[in-house]
Formats: structure tokens, C-alpha cells, sequence
């Protein structure tokens, strides 16, 4: 007996070390990558964005678990307990309620895109800041004379044709339109990309079953991190092993080198919109296809605002792979940067609309003079989170003084006294 306790106690010491090794090992690793010591906890923040993460903070309920299926948007969020954001609006986004008849106490600006537009308005429960809102009506005298009402048109992962959807549902209501978008979309710009830009992002199939067993990579790939990654990141032990996260970076990297997420069945959420082999051996004619797509839905924004006679302007979002240096804190959490040349020849092919008239701004040079950090992960820039400045953002302050200025350029606005 004694010797087999003996041998228990042996076999379970060699297990300890041998486990501790494994974490030394992965913590070398890691810190050779990082060029310094990084928590398990930071690391695991990394495999969701800052987007994702913040609407979940403080919470055991996944990003999944907000959503809610939209009939026309494809998903939006909901504010049921025990995972709802109460903050949620009437139509599923955030802050203030959509109208259902035109406002005549307010000049009503819808502004719709992706997670960026989102946050520029303003995701955060209050009281955070509303910069867009804030800047427009501290230095601006609206068109009609009443306070700016900016409603928050913007969610994560959203794309067009969804916010030239939002707009045709609510053209009726608001005032003036504008977009805030490209990074989204540039995905679909990429060489051999198999599916036409309407295609929407994985979230979708999270809130539709019906179409959640199809497989395709996005979705698989966000099902394994988000499951796991949230699993482990919130487990007291393994939420604190840098070598559990290196198991789930493995995890991902497997999901993303092998082909085996491709459904079977002839009908599928990704053959819905599908692009022809044809088209996909041609990049140059690909790239035509999906800036045209893109172009279209922006044209129809335009056609809809001109029968309701509403104000409109188009804004293409900076992106960490141009127009700034990077510091070095934002090195590590930005990501891979070679899409940069596709992105830029996207933007040069959406600024031709203004040849038919449309106001169409490219904020590439956003941070171009900017040395200090601003974003927070591959696309959002940070916001602080303490009591005192719950919700402020040096990089959404710059992006809503700029877009303010353009906005009073473009429609004529009159700049209040003092400024």
C-alpha cells in the first residue's frame, strides 16, 4: 500500500513539473514574441476586439448571447435579461430610439457603418460621451435651427448593403445620413475571395440555427475562439496559463490553414452568395464586381436622400496598416497589416463617386501627425473606462472634430459664436 502511495505521490510530481515546464516554456515563448511579459488574461482579451469584448465586460454572457436575428439587418442586439444590454434602443442598437415620424425639435442625423461607426456615436451604456453629437452641436448651428440628434445606425460586423437597409427603412424620419465604413468590407477584396460583398459575417449564422451547421471558416473559426477562449478566459486556473493560450491560438490557426468547414449541401448560407470561379481566376475583374456592389449601395443611399431631400456625406475610415506610425504598444495588437495596399485601392475607387456628385471623404490621414497610441486593437481606437472619463476617446474626439468640420463644409452649416 505504502508503495503505491509512493507511486501516486511520484507519478503526481512529475505530472506538476512536467505541467510547469509546459508554462515556463510557453511564457518564453510568448514574452520572445511580445518582447516582454504579457498576462494570460491580456492575451486572452486578444482573441475577441475591443468591440466584442466591452458590450460583455464585467459579465459570464458571450458577445453570441446579445444578439438578436433581425428580419432585414441580419442581427442587432436585445436587452432581455440575463445577457441583454439594457441600453439597447427600440430597433436593437444603441442609444437613442429611432423615430417613427420626423423629429421637428431636432435636426436628425443618422450615421450607420460598422462596430467604428458604432462607437463614434457611442456603444457604451451612459453616460459616456457621445462625441459626434457633442461636436456637432458644440461648434454648429444645424439647418433648421434645433439641437443635432445623431442616432446610432452602426453595429459590429456590420457591412453594406446593411446600412443602405437601415437608411431605406428610416430615410423618412432623419434629416441628413452619413456612412462610416471600408474595413468590413475590404474583406471581400482580397485575391480567390469566394463570396459577393452582401454576404453577411458570421453573426448571422450565431443567431440563425438553421444556417449555423453549415460551416463555412468565418463562422467556424469565430464558434471555436469565442466558445473556448471565453471558456478558458473565465476558468480561475486555465483563464491564467499562457499555455492554454497558446492551445487556442493552435486551435486557431489550424481552423484557418484547413479546408474542412465546406459544407455539403447544395443550399448554404455561402452559396447564397456565391462568386463565380470565373470571376474569382480574375482578380482585376473580382475587384470590378465587388467595388461596383460597393458603389451601388452608396449610389442608392444617395438615389433615397435625394426623393426625401436629405443631407448626405460618406466617410471611409482610417486603418492601422496607413497614415500613421505606429507606436510600439500598437504594433503588437494590430495585426497582420498586408491588406493596406487592397484597402487604399478600395478607397481610391469609392472617392470616383464624387464624380457624380457624391460627398465621399477618405480619412486615411486621420492620424497622420498623431505620435502617441490610439487604437486598441486591428481597428478601434481605445476608450477609458474610469469613473470620472467613463467612455472617453482622444481618437474618436479627432475623428468627430473632423468629420464635424467636413459635415459644416459640405452642408453649409454656420459655426456657432466663438468658434
Amino acid at each position: 500500500m505504502k508503495q503505491r502511495i509512493f507511486g501516486w505521490i511520484s507519478s503526481l510530481i512529475g505530472i506538476v513539473i512536467a505541467l510547469a515546464l509546459i508554462e515556463v516554456t510557453a511564457i518564453g515563448w510568448l514574452m520572445i514574441e511580445d518582447g516582454r511579459y504579457t498576462s494570460a488574461e491580456e492575451l486572452f482579451v486578444r482573441t475577441q476586439n475591443t468591440y466584442v469584448r466591452d458590450l460583455t465586460k464585467d459579465s459570464d454572457c458571450r458577445y453570441v448571447d446579445t444578439l438578436f436575428p433581425h428580419p432585414y439587418l441580419a442581427f442587432v442586439h436585445h436587452a432581455n435579461p440575463p445577457c441583454g444590454l439594457w441600453w439597447a434602443n427600440n430597433i436593437g442598437l444603441f442609444g437613442d430610439d429611432f423615430p417613427t415620424v420626423k423629429r421637428a425639435d431636432r435636426y436628425v442625423i443618422l450615421l450607420t457603418g460598422g462596430s467604428v461607426a458604432s462607437q463614434l456615436v457611442q456603444n457604451f451604456r451612459p453616460p459616456a460621451p457621445h462625441y459626434l453629437e457633442q461636436e456637432l452641436n458644440k461648434r454648429y448651428v444645424s439647418p433648421n435651427g434645433m439641437p443635432f440628434q445623431v442616432l446610432n445606425g452602426g453595429d459590429g460586423a456590420w457591412k453594406q448593403p446593411q446600412a443602405f437597409i437601415l437608411f431605406a427603412m428610416y430615410a423618412s424620419t432623419v434629416d441628413a445620413v452619413v456612412t462610416l465604413d471600408g474595413f468590413n468590407e475590404h474583406y471581400f477584396f482580397g485575391a480567390g475571395v469566394d463570396a459577393r460583398l452582401e454576404r453577411p459575417l458570421s453573426n448571422f449564422s450565431d443567431v440563425n440555427p438553421f444556417v449555423a451547421d453549415e460551416n463555412f471558416g468565418d463562422a467556424a473559426i469565430g464558434w471555436v475562439m469565442g466558445r473556448i477562449a471565453g471558456t478558458l478566459a473565465t476558468t480561475p486556473v486555465l483563464g491564467h496559463s499562457h499555455a492554454m493560450y497558446m492551445i487556442v491560438r493552435g486551435i486557431e490557426a489550424v481552423a484557418k490553414s484547413k479546408d474542412i468547414f465546406k459544407s455539403t449541401k447544395k443550399t448554404t448560407l455561402a452559396s447564397l452568395f456565391d462568386m463565380p470561379e470565373e470571376i474569382r481566376k480574375d482578380h482585376d475583374l473580382e475587384f470590378a464586381v465587388q467595388i461596383g456592389l460597393y458603389q451601388k449601395y452608396m449610389r442608392g443611399i444617395e438615389a433615397v436622400a435625394r426623393d426625401y431631400n436629405i443631407k448626405t456625406a460618406y466617410f471611409l475610415q482610417p486603418i492601422p496598416a496607413y497614415g500613421k506610425v505606429l507606436t510600439e504598444d500598437e504594433k503588437k495588437i494590430v495585426g497582420d497589416l498586408s491588406y493596406g495596399p487592397i484597402y487604399r485601392r478600395m478607397v481610391a475607387g469609392l472617392l470616383t463617386l464624387r464624380e457624380r456628385g457624391l460627398q465621399v471623404f477618405d480619412l486615411g490621414d486621420l492620424l497622420l501627425d498623431e505620435k502617441g497610441t490610439f487604437y486598441a486593437d486591428q481597428i478601434h481606437f481605445f476608450r477609458l473606462e474610469t469613473k470620472e472619463n467613463y467612455g472617453e476617446s482622444p481618437g474618436y474626439r479627432l475623428m468627430a472634430a473632423r468629420v464635424g468640420k467636413l459635415l459644416a463644409e459640405t452642408w453649409g452649416l454656420k459655426a456657432k459664436p466663438g468658434n
